[in-house]
């Protein structure tokens, strides 16, 4: 899945975030960032070098099983194959949104 393919799906599920009142980053390295802010108004796409409340740093590969449904949030977390900076609350409701 490439880093646009990632973007529509999230793009797609943009009204999931309302009520998030935070700005989370998903930081995929070498494959690029995606930038979400929910903190005022309606939750949008936005600059991936943007300072966020919550910068989740995880490979393209594993953002997709993600999305998907087929890697469990808080498991990835302890098998290391995300890393998250920043506030832990707004990446408990990411992954409560992500598990969705």
């Amino acid at each position: 899945m490439s880093t646009e393919t990632i973007t529509q799906g999230l793009q797609d599920r943009l009204s999931d975030f309302a009520g998030l009142n935070a700005r989370v980053r998903f930081d995929m390295g070498t494959d690029g960032a995606i930038a979400i802010d929910a903190k005022d108004g309606a939750p949008n796409i936005a600059d991936e070098n943007m300072e966020a409340d919550c910068t989740i740093r995880v490979s393209a590969e594993n953002m997709e099983k993600l999305m998907a449904g087929a890697l469990n949030p808080m498991l990835a977390y302890t098998l290391g194959k995300l890393k998250i900076d920043g506030s832990m609350g707004v990446a408990m409701k990411v992954a409560a949104l992500l598990e969705e």
